[in-house]
């Protein structure tokens, strides 16, 4: 019997390693997609190559994008410092319309693929705040995969996976521990050197550092300078 097929968002940092967990051990056949969108944190996409393999992806795409066209971003503007200290409101590592470009193109995939579930590891909780991280969000992009495409239109319904949603990060440390994801392969850090090393300033590297902590686990997070 054919294995039921997943496209899973695999960028290579903590959430999106938990995610491809996750829906391996739900049975999934797991296509790995990530992207080259001109990041700061490049050493991610290393990353996602070591956690695909590790995790038994059955096929890992990376596709090329070109983000810093539009900037607006820390993450794809070197203008833009990545804050090192807590801010309010929408941060400037937010990436405009990054999910929903993202989101677009494994939509496209899962249906040439005839794969009917996507999973991404937004989080509402223990996040900062990005506007398409959100439940409604997630939901009206559903609704739209299903008005969009063919697989939609002919009753093959289209699911936006997103088991992390409601979870801490020190829950999602913990669940993806029992699942064997190694963390040690993860990079996280908006500015994380060519090699991986974090920054641990950043509100990325702060989250995880703190997940960690809740969860009462060590930290395998290798810091610049450390």
């Amino acid at each position: 019997m054919t294995a039921k097929k997943a496209v899973v968002l695999l960028s290579g940092g903590l959430d999106s390693a938990t995610v491809l967990a996750m829906a391996r051990a739900e049975g999934y056949e797991c296509y790995a997609l990530g992207f080259d969108y001109g990041q700061r944190h490049r050493a991610e996409l290393l990353a996602a190559r070591r956690v695909a393999a590790d995790l038994g992806a059955t096929e890992h795409k990376v596709v090329e994008l070109d983000l810093r066209a539009i900037g607006g971003s820390a993450l794809t503007d070197d203008s833009i410092a990545v804050p090192e200290e807590e801010t309010g409101g929408i941060p400037v590592t937010y990436v405009p319309a990054r999910n929903t470009v993202f989101l677009s193109i494994a939509l496209g995939w899962a249906e040439v693929l005839g794969a009917q579930d996507i999973f991404v590891g937004v989080n509402a909780v223990d996040y900062s705040g990005y506007p398409d991280c959100r439940p409604e969000y997630i939901a009206a992009f559903e609704k739209m995969a299903n008005l969009a495409t063919r697989a939609g239109v002919e009753g093959r319904r289209l699911h936006i996976r997103t088991p992390l949603m409601h979870m801490s990060k020190a829950e999602i440390v913990r669940v993806g521990s029992g699942l064997g994801v190694d963390y040690s392969l993860t990079v996280s850090c908006y500015q994380a050197q060519a090699d991986g090393a974090a920054c641990g300033r950043c509100d990325s590297c702060r989250l995880r550092a703190a997940g960690f902590i809740e969860a009462g686990l060590a930290d395998p997070t290798v810091y610049a300078g450390g």
